[in-house]
């Protein structure tokens, strides 16, 4: 433990070392031709090296989340001997302790460092979806499920907030969409995996649905072990960065240089901060975190049951003659919303917007529940499962860089991603049961109520669009005058991205 305390004081000596050589004039003798060329350089650097790490993370926690709705339709519920209802308990519980473990995480990922704590939430959880591949009856399921819903809870609110120290809000939008599209790429990329580790077995006394969760649990342990040997821990201490650099990247998250906006909280400031209650009070209290997370919970209700589901209800549609082309064919959906989600992001980041652009991207999704809860041709139904997928991947990455883009002050800022994140995740719940068996194959139920949730969304939105540009008009009257100089997003100077 004590050697422990070590690194996190040399890494905190190296980080401080580095702000102390920021001065401005360390850097004046670059003209805005140079600074462009250095700013491209050092994000080409730390995308290259953190990006492809944080996807692969993030593709195994969806593809060991999901891949329970591959294993149902090849024998799971049979060869368990459970019913239904059982395996919608089994999928309820993972969402529970998903969402308890989420705002801890976070909490607790300033003091033991998202290089640490991230892979080692990887590796534990690949280690827990290896033990569904032994599980026999209900209660294992259960039991492995709870525990996985742990281990997983912590990744994605603790991948935001390592980001937000990485980037400026600027550069947000399209890196969370860059990694976020192994969401996407998982379902693609699950339905052709699952196909491949179905057929090992029976072998070794195991079915093929088996064989799914120990070798996809196994990938998850090596990329944690790849994610610990390459993440840098901050900006300050990357080594594929030189020290000009990194003195670069430092003043350009400060707003110091032509290349970053003047309204970006202070990463210097936020190294330096104690942890206060006053600040997470301020995260939940706050309007904002609350409009965007009620209408994300609405839009994870689709995402979770769109994945979790979509394998049933492509072979409910009967386009398929068999369980292993239905996992073909769910290919599809994914790999069409995937290039719409990338792109959506950088133009976010482009015109650096976020709730505004997804008034315009959330209805196509409502469109397709709208035509699939309604229309008998099963060919028109699968295409409305493609529109159903551009709409709400696209809408992801805006709508979870948006509180982390108006929120500055690491705590305040922790609580947030966090809160939004365990609120959101509450779609889990909804997701396990709108689509009962019994409703097969038209789902009219489920699918009208995704229908409502997302029109919910579209107006939360829209919402907090209205109410970001309120408060940056309150701020330019001086209304926030006495938060000048308070280093946080109350700050006057600090804009509200709509």
């Amino acid at each position: 433990m004590s050697s422990m305390h070590d690194v996190e004081r040399d890494s905190e000596k190296v980080e401080s070392d580095e702000v102390d050589a920021t001065t401005p004039d360390a850097i004046t003798h670059l003209t805005p031709q140079d600074e462009a060329h250095l700013a491209k350089r050092v994000l080409f650097k730390t995308d290259t090296r953190i990006l492809p790490i944080l996807s692969l993370l993030f593709l195994c926690s969806f593809l060991d989340r999901t891949n329970v709705g591959n294993a149902k339709i090849i024998g799971l519920e049979s060869d368990l001997g459970i019913s239904n209802l059982q395996y919608n308990q089994g999928l309820a519980v993972f969402y529970a302790t998903y969402i308890a473990s989420e705002l801890p995480s976070n909490l607790i990922l300033k003091s033991l460092t998202p290089t640490i704590w991230l892979p080692l939430l990887t590796a534990i959880w690949g280690i827990i979806t290896m033990c569904l591949g032994f599980v026999h009856n209900f209660a294992s399921f259960f039991a492995v499920r709870a525990l996985l819903g742990l281990a997983e809870g912590g990744l994605l609110p603790g991948i935001v907030l390592y980001l937000s120290g990485m980037y400026t809000r600027r550069e947000m939008a399209v890196r969370i969409g860059v990694f976020y599209t192994a969401a996407s790429l998982s379902g693609a990329f699950g339905g052709l995996l699952a196909r491949g580790l179905s057929a090992i077995g029976p072998r070794g006394g195991l079915e093929g649905w088996r064989w799914i969760f120990i070798i996809e649990g196994l990938i998850t342990v090596v990329a944690a072990s790849v994610a610990y040997l390459l993440l840098p821990t901050s900006i300050a201490t990357a080594s594929y960065l030189t020290p000009e650099e990194k003195e670069f990247a430092l003043r350009r998250l400060q707003g110091h240089t032509q290349s970053a906006g003047s309204d970006r909280f202070n990463p210097v400031l936020e190294r330096e901060e104690r942890f206060k209650w006053s600040e997470v009070r301020r995260g939940i209290f706050n309007l904002q975190v609350w409009l965007s997370a009620t209408a994300y919970f609405s839009i994870l209700s689709g995402l979770y049951s769109f994945g979790l589901f979509l394998p049933t209800i492509i072979n409910d549609l009967h386009i398929t003659s068999s369980a292993n082309e239905t996992q073909l064919w769910s290919v599809i959906p994914y790999a069409v919303a995937t290039p719409i989600t990338v792109l959506v992001a950088l133009l976010s980041d482009r015109l650096n917007l976020r709730g505004t652009l997804m008034l315009a991207t959330l209805p196509v999704s409502i469109a397709g529940y709208a035509a699939i809860a309604n229309v008998a041709s099963a060919n028109a139904r699968f295409a409305m499962t493609c529109l159903m997928a551009i709409g709400m991947y696209a809408s992801v990455p805006c709508v979870l860089v948006w509180n982390s883009n108006n929120s500055a002050g690491h705590y305040k800022r922790a609580t947030t991603s966090a809160l939004q994140l365990a609120v959101a995740n509450c779609g889990g719940f909804v997701a396990t049961f709108v689509y009962p068996s019994n409703e097969g194959p038209l789902y009219h139920k489920g699918h009208t109520i995704i229908l409502w949730l997302l029109v919910y969304a579209w107006f939360a939105i829209l919402a907090n669009v209205l109410w970001c540009s309120k408060i940056n008009k309150d701020k330019k009257s001086g209304k926030y005058a006495q938060y000048e100089g308070s280093g946080d997003d109350r700050d006057p100077r600090f804009k509200m991205v709509l």
